[in-house]
């Protein structure tokens, strides 16, 4: 290293206060340490790193012994790397390294010291179970991937590393099982991540767009952040993408059926888990298509309806001003305001405003006479439903399409549910996930599969690798990885 390069170095990283210039003398030659304080590991530079520097390997050492201990890779109980321009040498230090600058030398050596400040393994606050693993990965990703590899002690899951973000060099590692996932899948994965040129990703939904073939609502990948979950998706031929930063982990490929079920289902009795998940496929059409039959059936088709509840209906509208349309659309856009104003005030509020607001402007536009009470009971179902889904993004895709569908049934009665339901299931039915048909296995067909779609067999009666997109492609796997 001479002048220049250091001064190279102090230009690139000028007007940064948390930069460390510690000058070392090794063995007659002077040398500088530079490394970022607030994100490395000011023990290991003290411990290990500065007492090498000045005591070498052995007493009576040369520089010549030296140089030949730091070219071996023996000279500092710390891994490290070497490069050969100013320009790398900041590119390691901006990333936590230490580096290490020597006059005379043209090798500049980075030590592997990053210390990111991170909160500790905590349990899901968006997956929660009652039984089974509580532990939910956190923002480290050197964390998660420790807690993955908690649940799979084999040699054949693969990580593979790359950096994304001009600006924040985020880590990203593509995860998978090999001989389980399809080759071909992990390297367009692989390929498409590579070619990503942006400044930044702070989130996982940034890389889902930049992944996805298809331009849909629904979602195409699955986000979680329960390490089983990742597990058994990565069993079942699947692939991971883990972001640094971020504690969500995406999955692919996904379908709809697959994001409709939840951890616990495979925590519990099946005769439970089968029944709560034809109660959650239930609700999920509830969510989507109740408040447009309402109006449908209401404006268009009351003799459907049996005299009884026919006559409480009309009692309860008789002194409504708006119809059944404009009444729905003021009831959900006002639901969807409060669950959102409950989302975004501190939480130990959010709760308490969510659910009083819904009750008092509830109770005082019946009493107004603006909406009637049917209504407010359909929307207050429908809302109910659309927190059974287990996915937040597959959640909010219902709740948009309610609105389309809403008009279709206010103007063209149930012919009109009738076309939307089917143009919705047209485009469905139309979209994959990495090959992998979105409906699979209602649409195409595959009655293997049904053992966990719509009920959950006992695991003695099922292979627990019968979603692997892997054995669809005509290899077959082991049972056990």
């Amino acid at each position: 290293m001479d002048d220049n390069q250091l001064h190279t170095i102090t230009k690139l990283l000028s007007d940064c206060a948390d930069i460390v210039y510690k000058p070392q003398w090794i063995y007659g030659r002077h040398g500088t340490l530079i490394y970022i304080s607030s994100i490395t590991d000011s023990l290991a530079i003290q411990e290990y790193i500065v007492p090498s520097l000045q005591g070498g390997a052995q007493p009576g050492a040369t520089w010549a012994d030296f140089k030949a201990e730091l070219s071996a890779g023996t000279a500092v109980p710390v891994p490290y790397t070497q490069v050969s321009t100013p320009e790398e040498a900041v590119e390691c230090i901006v990333l936590g390294q230490a580096v290490l600058c020597i006059e005379g030398h043209p090798v500049f050596y980075c030590f592997e010291v990053t210390q990111y400040k991170k909160r500790s393994v905590t349990e899901s606050q968006h997956e929660m179970v009652i039984v089974g693993p509580q532990e939910a990965f956190i923002e480290d990703i050197d964390s998660n991937l420790s807690l993955l590899r908690h649940k799979l002690k084999h040699p054949a899951l693969k990580v593979k590393k790359m950096m994304i973000g001009k600006f924040t060099k985020s880590t990203t590692c593509v995860i998978y099982i090999e001989g389980l996932a399809d080759k071909e899948m992990v390297e367009d994965i692989e390929r498409k991540l590579k070619a990503i040129s942006v400044d930044g990703v702070f989130g996982a939904s940034y890389l889902a767009e930049y992944l996805q073939d298809n331009l849909s609502m629904f979602p195409l990948f699955h986000y979680t952040e329960r390490p089983d979950a990742v597990a058994a998706s990565l069993l079942e031929g699947r692939v991971g993408i883990m972001l640094e930063g971020n504690p969500s982990v995406l999955v692919v490929p996904m379908t709809m059926f697959s994001l409709l079920q939840s951890s616990e289902d495979y925590y519990q009795n099946y005769y439970s888990a089968s029944w709560i998940r034809i109660v959650r496929f239930l609700f999920a059409m509830i969510a989507l298509l109740m408040p447009s039959l309402y109006i449908a059936i209401t404006t268009f088709h009351p003799q459907i309806i049996p005299s009884n509840l026919l006559i409480t209906i009309a009692s309860a509208r008789e002194n409504i001003p708006f119809s059944a349309l404009i009444e729905g659309f003021v009831m959900e856009l006002t639901f969807e305001a409060l669950r959102e104003a409950g989302t975004r005030i501190p939480k130990p509020i959010g709760q308490t405003v969510s659910i009083i607001g819904g009750i008092v402007i509830g109770q005082a536009a019946v009493q107004a006479g603006i909406v009637s009470a049917p209504m407010v009971i359909v929307v207050s179902i429908t809302g109910i439903a659309s927190y059974i889904i287990p996915h937040l993004e597959l959640g909010l895709a219902f709740r948009l399409l309610r609105f389309p569908l809403m008009i279709l049934g206010g103007t063209m009665g149930l012919i009109g549910v009738i076309i939307g339901s089917f143009l919705i299931y047209a485009h469905m039915a139309s979209l994959k996930s990495y090959n992998k048909p979105y409906l699979e296995p209602l649409a195409p067909l595959v009655l293997s599969e049904w053992k966990d779609t719509f009920f959950r067999f006992p695991f003695p009666l099922g292979n627990m690798r019968t979603g692997s997109f892997v054995n669809r492609r005509g290899r077959k796997g082991k049972k056990h990885p």
